[in-house]
Formats: structure tokens, C-alpha cells, sequence
């Protein structure tokens, strides 16, 4: 019986090790730690388990859970190993001595010399110390041998030896380089990329190690502020997925990314040309090394297979997806989507024609790996993407659970590394294994989901068939089409007639033929609502009917007529004036000045001497001529408006006044029941003193 698989797990408080299919249950021999544990790895080739907490770096064998040594590193934040095991590398952060320089936080150990050389083991485990003050790509990157191994520094790569790295054995120097990438192949490649600079293109360039006199590949292009560099598992090709930091086309807030294939011998390099506009999500190669996938374009994206020419051999059905990752066997393929997406994962069985096998629902996943075996799949939720809901669950391959552990902030999960000879691949879909308890117990608490209602349709729009402006790529709708530009004179996704510009809650004005408002519509109109045109109607009317009774004031009256005033004695001019304002203070919203006694009787006055210059009709004589008018000089009366600017003292009395009102104003409120706030109860306190102010004027009620 093969050895089962096994996973390992970092939550807040603890370290577990678990045996996978079909155990299921901790690793006996492993004491889990507890406590403050900041990182927790397997070595590539799963020999070994390491965790660093506060005070040391401990490490187990992963097979039996025992420990094999201790390191005496304090403060460790990143593990990792070499590829055979031989060496392990901790990364703490940066700081200085007591000098002010750099202490030298990137250590190498080795595994086992704490077994040989005794007590004087803490000095003699150290092989390498080197400054690295960026926590993004710290560790070093070794040939599959573990014969050489390198580092990145300013416009170089170095190469040390294993074994001594106390010494540069080698340096390849390439101007501005920034990445580069080990193959994991034997034949000793590295890839390195240069960015864009003062207007030069960016390049990878691939070098044989140690032959640094020349690139044996190389690709130039531009758009390229960062690329990943992905080598499949021979170290035979090169795929460079490149990407900028903005899009300058405006269709994306992600920047633009582009893929590009090299041949490590030099053979070839293309572009891949891909037939979907929209950004790369993911791109992963078969453990073949024959064949890669991507997920490209806008949602719904496509997901195609290419062979190492660039050529698409089968593409998968559009779908929303961001993830494909192929079994370790290369029998199956993974379509996912993650993130914003609901979590579904495709299985398809590529020795069968890419025959769809499940759609598994894993909501809310942050991480998915294929297991060893190539028959189980784990996804998790990790904090602290996501604080609730943190958890494990391992699926089989056919789309059954098979196993479920719900957890307290979740940090870290993985799987122990096997080679595929521990687990050769038989039949994987059969025959199904029984689920742990943990599973069943878990299905039986979820909820069979209830038939989804669908988007929200208005009533005029129920029971008809859905445009197909309205969906989606993969449901018979059309492509989005994306200018980069938020331009008025086209449709949603380039549907629809041309719009333009809308005042919300204004009538549209009537449009020709070609869409464009219609020669009758005056400009300033067109924006205006029925109540809002019928309102400037009435206004503009009652402007003419006051001019024409201006123009008519000017002009003798007609017989029997009399002055308005005089028409109408019950109406007093104070009311008048009032009215007057009122109308004022509705069309401009302007509230008028209050008026003193003192400027209501120059008003009065003023009103007055009015009538008294206005012409009186001519009596009747009976044909005979009218008696010449006698011209009198009319008295020396000052008219006041309530509007003029007056005396300071005038002034103040009227702002007083118009305080004591709003006082009286809140008082009503408050009798009425309103509860008032703290300002306006202070203004009612001001009254006294607002009245004592009046009498100093000589203002009386």
C-alpha cells in the first residue's frame, strides 16, 4: 500500500501535520507546536518539516513527525530549503548593529551538521550570511543538483557554490537586470529580464551557466515594467508573462499584460496571439512539459491549451474563470474561478478529449492544489483574505468531499511534496473512496440551494426574451468590446442608439430621424419639464400685463376712471407693498429688509404724492373744449423705499428686528411641541437683550 498523503496546516495558535487518503487523522508522531509560529514549509523533496517561532527554526522529518534539529535563529519570517534538502534558508528582517551597518539577516544552514558536530554546531551549521533587505524574492535559487547556486545584486547575478558561499564563484553581469529565473531542468540555464529604460525595450534573456559570453535566447519588447518567468519542469522552454503598471489605453485599471514563449537552445520565440481581448488571469504548464494553459480575456474568459510552438490545440467553453492548474500526472485539468468569482472548479480529463469529468462549488477558496496522487484536490480560506469561514476541505478528483476541518484563522496550508513514483497513477475516478465523518457531518449542515429568481426584470419586460445586449459572452450574448473611454455617443458595451446628454428629471425634447433634437426646440427648453415650461409661460405673461399697465399708468384715463388707490379704499398701500414683496421674494427667493414704522409711513407718504401727481380724467362738457390744465409744481415730498440703504442706526434696528421675529418664530415651535436644538434655545435666551437694544434705538412697539 502506497504511503498516504499528507498536508500540514498554520493557524494563529498552532502547527498541525495531518495524514491525507485515506487516514485522515494528525500525524501520530508529531507534537504540534503551539504558541506564536510565524511560517511553517516542506522541503521540496518531503523529507523534511520546518516552523520558526520567536526563539528558534525546528526541524522534523515530515515521514515520522520526529525532530531532527533545532536552529538557533531568532525572529524568522521566511523558510525554504534547498531542491534536495540538503540546505535551509531563513530570512529575517532588516537592522542595523551598533556601528549603523547592515547585519547580514539572509542565513544558509545546513540540515544535519547539528548531528556531527556537537556542542560548536551553532557556528559550523552556517554555510552563507548575505544582507537581503527585500522580503519579495529573498531566497536563493539553486540548479536542480544543489551544485550552484545564485542571487540577484545591482546590475548582476551571482553564482556560488553550494557548498562554499562565502565566495563568488561567478558573476553574470547584465546591465539594469532586475529578476531571473534558475531552470529546473539538467542543463543549468538562467533567465533574466531586463525592464524598460530610457526608451530601450525590455528583454529576457536566457544564458547557459557558466557560459556568460553571450545569450543562447532573447526576446525584446516593450510593455513590459515586470514579467513572471515560468520554466517548465525539463528546463526545455520558457514562457514570460509580462505586464505594465498602467494601461495607456485605458481599458484596464490593471495595466496590460502580454505572453511571450522562448526556447531555452534558441530555437524559437514568439508572441502568443491570443483571440480574446482582455487582461492573462493565469498560465500554467503541464507537468508534460508539452503543453501549457491560459485563462485569458473579459468575463467570461476563455481558457485555451497550447503545445511549445504557441499553437492552440483545444480551447474550453467561455466560462468565469481566473485559474487552471494541471494534475501532477497531467491527466487532469483544473478551470477556476476564484476571488470575485463563485468559486467553481472545472475538472476535465485530457486523455479522454478534454471530456468534462465535475464542476466542483468551492466558494470563498483562496488556496486549491492538486494532491500528490493526482486524485484529490484541497482548497481552504485563509486569513487574512478572508476571517470567517476559515477552514480545509480535500475533494476527489469525481467531485466528492472527502474530508472537512473548520478552523480559527487559517494562515497557511500545503501539501507535503511525493514524487510520482510513490503514487503512480492507476485508475483515479475509480473506485471512489468512502468520505471521512468530518465530510458527511458537514454536508449534512449545508443548505440545498433554492432555485436562484434571476436578475431583476421590470413588468414591462416580463415574459419576453431577453435582448441580447443584456448577456453574457457565454450565454449566446455578444462580445464585450472595451474603447477605454467613457464617451456619450455610444451605447452600453456599444449597444443602443448614440446618447446624449440628460438632465435627470427633465423632459427629453423630440428628436428627428437622425437622433438629433428636433428645429423647433428653442435652446435652454429642450431641458425643462412640463411644470417648469407651463411656470415660464405664466411668468413671461405677467411681465406683459405689468408692462402694458405701466405703459397704460403713463397715459389720461379713461372717463369715471379712478386711481388704483382710490378704486379700491378697503386695501391699504401697506397691504399693497406687502403683496408686492411677497411676489418679489417668490420669484428671486429673496427675503425682503423689515421695515420701521418710521419707513412704512415715508412709504405711505410717498404712495400718496403718487396719486396726487397723476393726471385726473377730464369731466364731460358736452363738446365743449377742456379747460387748459393748470400746471402746479409738485410739492418738495421725499419718497423712502423700504429698500434704500438708510441711516446705520436704521440698519440695526431692522437686523433686530428681524432677530426678535425669529425668536418669536421658535417660541411658536416649541409651544407647538418641536423639540429644538441647543443653538436655536441660546437664540430664545437673547430676547431681553434684543429688546433693551431696540429701546436704545428709540424703537418703541
Amino acid at each position: 500500500m502506497a504511503a498516504p498523503t499528507q498536508f500540514a496546516y498554520r493557524t494563529s495558535k498552532r502547527i498541525s501535520v495531518v495524514d491525507a487518503a485515506t487516514v485522515y487523522q494528525p500525524l501520530p508522531g508529531f507534537s504540534r507546536p503551539e504558541g506564536n509560529l510565524r511560517c511553517c514549509v516542506y522541503s521540496p523533496c518531503g523529507r523534511y518539516f520546518a516552523w520558526a517561532s520567536p526563539e528558534k527554526v525546528t526541524v522534523s522529518a515530515a515521514s515520522v513527525g520526529h525532530v531532527v534539529t533545532t536552529l538557533p535563529a531568532e525572529n524568522v519570517f521566511e523558510l525554504g530549503f534547498s531542491p534536495l534538502g540538503s540546505f535551509i534558508i531563513t530570512w529575517q528582517r532588516p537592522s542595523k548593529d551598533d556601528n549603523g551597518d547592515a547585519i547580514k539577516n539572509l542565513k544558509v544552514w545546513t540540515v544535519l551538521a547539528s548531528q556531527t558536530l556537537g556542542a560548536e554546531a551553532d557556528e559550523h551549521t552556517v554555510v552563507g550570511r548575505f544582507v537581503q533587505k527585500s522580503q519579495t524574492g529573498w531566497n536563493l535559487q539553486y540548479t536542480f543538483d544543489e551544485r550552484y547556486c545564485a542571487r540577484v545584486v545591482t546590475n548582476e547575478i551571482q553564482f556560488y557554490k553550494s557548498e562554499d558561499l562565502g565566495t563568488v564563484w561567478n558573476k553574470l553581469r547584465v546591465e539594469g537586470v532586475s529578476d531571473f529565473a534558475v531552470s529546473p531542468g539538467k542543463n543549468h540555464s538562467i533567465a533574466v529580464f531586463v525592464p524598460e529604460r530610457k526608451g530601450q525595450p525590455a528583454a529576457v534573456k536566457v544564458y547557459n551557466v557558466p557560459e556568460f559570453d553571450g545569450p543562447i535566447s532573447q526576446k525584446n519588447f516593450f510593455k513590459g515594467d515586470k514579467v513572471q518567468l515560468k520554466w517548465n519542469s525539463e528546463g526545455t522552454a520558457l514562457i514570460v508573462l509580462a505586464q505594465t503598471e498602467v494601461d495607456k489605453s485605458g481599458k484596464s485599471y490593471y495595466g496590460e499584460t502580454t505572453l511571450y514563449l522562448l526556447s531555452a537552445n534558441g530555437g524559437f520565440d514568439s508572441r502568443i496571439e491570443l483571440d480574446k481581448d482582455g487582461p492573462i488571469y493565469d498560465v500554467t504548464w503541464s507537468p508534460n512539459s508539452k503543453e501549457f494553459g491560459v485563462v485569458y480575456g473579459y468575463v467570461p474568459a476563455k481558457t485555451t491549451i497550447f503545445d511549445t510552438r504557441a499553437n492552440a490545440t483545444h480551447s474550453f467553453a467561455l466560462a468565469p474563470r481566473n485559474t487552471i492548474i494541471f494534475s501532477p500526472h497531467g491527466r487532469f485539468v483544473l478551470v477556476a474561478g476564484f476571488g470575485n468569482l463563485a468559486g467553481q472548479m472545472d475538472i476535465y480529463d485530457l486523455e479522454k478529449n478534454y471530456q468534462k469529468v465535475c464542476t466542483i462549488e468551492a466558494s470563498n477558496a483562496s488556496v486549491c492544489e492538486w494532491s500528490p496522487d493526482g486524485k484529490h484536490i484541497l482548497t481552504a480560506t485563509t486569513s487574512p483574505r478572508l476571517r470567517v469561514d476559515n477552514g480545509v476541505r480535500i475533494w476527489h478528483a469525481g467531485g466528492g468531499l472527502m474530508y472537512n476541518e473548520n478552523l480559527q484563522e487559517l494562515y497557511h496550508v500545503t501539501w507535503r511534496p511525493q514524487s510520482l513514483a510513490t503514487h503512480p497513477l492507476e485508475n483515479p475516478l475509480h473506485p471512489v473512496p468512502t468520505p471521512h465523518a468530518s465530510a458527511l457531518e458537514y454536508l449534512g449542515t449545508v443548505k440545498t440551494p433554492s432555485k436562484p429568481a434571476g436578475a431583476y426584470r421590470p413588468p414591462g419586460a416580463r415574459g419576453q426574451v431577453t435582448p441580447l445586449a443584456f448577456k453574457r459572452e457565454d450565454e449566446g450574448g455578444a462580445a464585450y468590446v472595451s474603447n477605454g473611454t467613457l464617451s456619450l455617443g455610444i451605447g452600453v458595451n456599444g449597444f443602443g442608439k448614440p446618447r446624449k446628454r440628460e438632465v435627470p428629471g427633465a423632459e427629453l425634447a423630440p428628436e428627428d430621424s437622425n437622433g438629433t433634437p428636433a428645429s423647433g426646440a428653442v435652446d435652454g427648453d429642450e431641458q425643462l419639464s412640463k411644470a417648469a415650461l407651463k411656470n415660464k409661460k405664466k411668468r413671461e405673461s405677467k411681465k406683459a400685463k405689468e408692462a402694458a399697465e405701466k405703459a397704460t399708468g403713463l397715459t389720461p384715463m379713461a372717463d369715471n376712471a379712478l386711481p388704483t388707490s382710490m378704486s379700491s379704499p378697503s386695501r391699504s398701500p401697506e397691504r399693497r407693498d406687502r403683496r408686492s414683496h411677497e411676489r418679489n421674494r417668490s420669484r428671486g427667493y429673496t427675503e425682503p429688509r423689515p421695515q420701521s414704522r418710521s419707513d412704512r409711513r415715508e412709504g405711505r407718504r410717498g404712495q400718496d404724492q403718487q396719486v396726487i401727481n397723476k393726471p385726473l380724467p377730464a369731466p364731460k362738457n358736452n363738446g365743449a373744449p377742456p379747460p387748459q390744465a393748470i400746471k402746479e409744481s409738485p410739492p418738495d415730498v421725499m419718497v423712502t423705499s423700504p429698500e434704500s440703504a438708510g441711516t446705520p442706526q436704521d440698519k440695526k434696528t431692522r437686523a433686530l428686528l428681524k432677530k426678535l421675529r425669529a425668536i418669536d418664530d421658535l417660541k411658536m415651535r416649541r409651544a407647538g411641541g418641536e423639540k429644538l436644538e441647543g443653538t436655536q434655545i441660546k437664540k430664545m435666551d437673547t430676547e431681553d437683550e434684543v429688546r433693551r437694544e431696540l429701546e436704545a434705538l428709540g424703537w418703541s412697539e
